[in-house]
C-alpha cells in the first residue's frame, strides 16, 4: 500500500476514535483523562484535525495532495516535538512521552516516504 494511502488511513481511524471515543483513545496514548476532565474537549480537537488532513489528503490528487502530505508531516513534527518536551518537562511519564512521540515519528517518515515515491 501507498505510504500516504495508509497513514492517511490511519489519521480517520485514530480521528474518528478521538472523536467518538476520547477517553479510549486518552488511554490508549498513556494519559489521565480522570486527573484533567478537559482532556477529552482537546482529544476531540485532535480528532477533527486527524478526520479532516486524512480525508483531504486521500481525496486530493497530484500538487494538492503533496501539499497536504507536506501539511500533515509538519503536525506530525510537531506532534513528535510536543511528545519530547512533555516527557522532558515532566508533565507526562517517560513511558507515556515516548507513547505520544514515536506514532508520530512514524508518521513524519511515512509521509516523506510517500513524498518521495
Amino acid at each position: 500500500m501507498n505510504p500516504v494511502t495508509g497513514l492517511n488511513l490511519g489519521r480517520l481511524v485514530l480521528g474518528l476514535l478521538s472523536l467518538l471515543t476520547p477517553t479510549l483513545a486518552t488511554r490508549i496514548f498513556g494519559l489521565d483523562g480522570a486527573k484533567n476532565p478537559q482532556l477529552g474537549y482537546m482529544t476531540r480537537m485532535f480528532g477533527s484535525r486527524e478526520v479532516a488532513v486524512g480525508a483531504l489528503t486521500l481525496a486530493a490528487s497530484g500538487t494538492r495532495r503533496r501539499d497536504l502530505v507536506l501539511v500533515g508531516v509538519g503536525i506530525d513534527a510537531a506532534d513528535a516535538v510536543a511528545g519530547m518536551v512533555s516527557g522532558a518537562n515532566g508533565s507526562v511519564s517517560k513511558k507515556t512521552a515516548v507513547l505520544l512521540t514515536l506514532p508520530a515519528l512514524g508518521a513524519v517518515i511515512a509521509g516523506v516516504a510517500g513524498l518521495r515515491r
